[in-house]
């Protein structure tokens, strides 16, 4: 059944789990409301509490991290703001149930679609802003991501590419190569099949994924598993070695005593 508004009791029941009464009630009407419904929609919300979003949860880091440089804070901010982190809070607060969508994305499973919904928490943040200001914004993204920020470890969250990346160069070998090997699938279903070759450790792997960027990465990680074992495999590998030749002298110096 298609929804063509938002009712009184939605918008109250919304306003209650993120703890902020607005003022001005068309701005959560607008940051509920995607292009495919109409030309008044979140897009300018999105905007607004995309760059709100990225200071806040910057500003939480920062005090929550001392000790942390620069690079490690822009790697935990990615993690926090990417996409998957943002459908997945939205979610906690029930956010899909009151988007106003068009009737094509309501037939393609656009209320779960995690694009539509990290979008849309960008615009009700963007949409406490200009209501309430910075301090309302912040108080609501204290409530919703202070948890995601503790127990961060910059070196884990590197994505399997750019870990992959590290390995190769670190090992003096050459980068990988990724190749589109298919592109399927209408429009709004579109999925990718990507080949991730180490032709220097000869290793390759493919991965299918609804972006070309997120079959990357999926390829990447089996590659990176892959690297990681045969490390491991190598390491033992020598240290077997090693063991073996510290024995064979030890033995012929244990002989030449005998002698």
């Amino acid at each position: 059944m298609s929804q063509t508004t938002v009712s009184t009791a939605d918008l109250e029941r919304l306003q209650r789990k993120i703890g902020y009464r607005f003022k001005r009630l068309a701005l959560l009407k607008q940051a509920l409301t995607h292009k495919s419904f109409s030309k008044t929609n979140n897009e300018r919300l999105e905007f607004m509490g995309d760059a709100v979003l990225g200071y806040l949860v910057g500003n939480m880091l920062y005090q929550h991290y001392p000790d942390v440089q620069e690079d490690a804070l822009s790697l935990m901010r990615a993690q926090l703001v990417r996409g998957k982190t943002l459908a997945q809070v939205a979610g906690q607060i029930d956010l899909s149930e009151h988007l106003l969508l068009g009737v094509g994305e309501l037939r393609s499973g656009g209320r779960q679609r995690a694009s539509i919904l990290a979008d849309a928490l960008e615009a009700v943040i963007g949409a406490v802003h200009e209501d309430g200001g910075i301090e309302h914004a912040q108080r609501l993204v204290h409530q919703l991501f202070s948890d995601l920020t503790l127990g961060l470890d910059a070196e884990s969250l590197k994505d399997a590419k750019t870990r992959l990346q590290e390995l190769l160069q670190g090992n003096g070998l050459d980068l990988p190569v990724y190749t589109v090997e298919e592109v399927s699938g209408a429009d709004h279903q579109r999925q990718y099949t990507v080949k991730c070759e180490a032709e220097s450790l000869n290793l390759m792997a493919v991965a299918k994924e609804s972006s070309r960027r997120a079959a990357e990465k999926a390829s990447a990680h089996e590659v990176l598993i892959l690297a990681l074992a045969q490390q491991q495999a190598s390491g033992s590998a020598k240290h077997k070695t090693r063991a073996r030749s510290k024995h064979t002298v030890q033995t012929k110096g244990a002989g030449e005593d005998d002698v």
